[in-house]
């Protein structure tokens, strides 16, 4: 009976802040899919994926206290640590120590091969990514969906830090347009 229910964003903030089983069985239900989509783009290991979805989700559960929904939609604050934990591990030695012993993948430059564009599909980015102008696009999907820095992205890409910084930017204001 309780997965046909759904909860508001702010009915299910205050669940969770009750820490309320419930309203987290629901969070999980409805947002892992989308969260392990995100972290597999920047962790494209299943397995390594799944360890920091069950991460993000504990940490959403010990911070939801910290969540403010007048900066920001549930969503927004909740793939932000998604997106941070899944850096967080490949900066880690663990993580690189292992990534210098698999194979090189001469690919780690080329374009989204679409792959990226049907796993995001499902919460409706790829569109408004679509309708940005390329030098945005290509910016947002090595910065939000590829977990670049934005020093990384002016080495790859051969621009001044505070290029990519306003182009980014722009690109943010583009996008928050689209979606209104």
């Amino acid at each position: 009976m309780t997965k046909n229910l759904t909860y508001q964003e702010h009915e299910l903030v205050a669940l969770l802040k009750e820490k309320d089983e419930r309203g987290f069985t629901y969070l999980y239900d409805n947002y892992a899919g989308a969260l392990n989509g995100i972290i597999l783009q920047i962790i494209p290991d299943q397995n390594l994926a799944n360890d920091i979805l069950q991460e993000v989700f504990v940490n959403i559960w010990r911070r939801i206290d910290s969540y403010d929904a007048g900066k920001g939609r549930l969503f927004t604050w909740m793939l932000n640590i998604a997106r941070n934990a899944a850096i967080d591990m490949t900066r880690s030695k663990a993580f690189q120590n292992n990534q210098r012993n698999r194979e090189f993948d001469n690919t780690v430059h080329s374009k989204a091969d679409g792959r990226l564009f049907e796993q995001i599909d499902h919460i409706g980015l790829s569109k408004v990514i679509n309708e940005l102008r390329e030098e945005h696009r290509e910016l947002i999907e090595l910065s939000y969906l590829k977990g670049y820095t934005h020093e990384e992205i002016a080495g790859l890409l051969e621009i001044p830090l505070g290029t990519v910084k306003t182009r980014i930017r722009a690109a943010l204001l583009q996008m928050r347009k689209l979606l209104s």
